[in-house]
């Protein structure tokens, strides 16, 4: 069974940063691509950054570009983002999701299969 735990949330200054992990267990996620998403009160589940577990290539919503960096520990399944120059408006709950590898990355929560619980990331101006 699939089981994807974040950790490393929590509260930070505007202009702070923040490394979120996310540990991924339950089968071989060579063939997955991991994303990262995030959730504010009443919004929608936006798309923050994913990574092809195999190859390592990366993407960002525009949210993250220049600021967020998602990468990948092969030996210890853990996938991780490192948040830098943290804004009040990056509150929210941050989720780890998978999903297994297609050509294209989904950008769309809706497509993910796998979930973690959540970690809240509460930025103070």
């Amino acid at each position: 069974q699939v089981q994807l735990v974040e950790s490393g949330g929590g509260l930070v200054q505007a202009g702070g940063s923040l490394r979120l992990s996310c540990v991924a267990s339950g089968r071989t996620f060579s063939n997955y691509i991991m994303g990262w998403f995030r959730q504010a009160p009443g919004k929608q589940r936006d798309f923050v950054a994913a990574i092809r577990w195999s190859g390592g290539s990366t993407y960002y919503g525009d949210s993250a570009k220049g600021r967020f960096t998602i990468s990948r520990d092969n030996a210890n399944n853990t996938v991780y983002l490192q948040m830098n120059s943290l804004k009040p408006e990056d509150t929210a709950v941050y989720y780890c999701a998978a999903e297994p590898s297609k050509p294209y990355i989904p950008y769309s929560a809706e497509t993910y299969d796998y979930w973690g619980q959540g970690t809240q990331v509460t930025v103070s101006s």
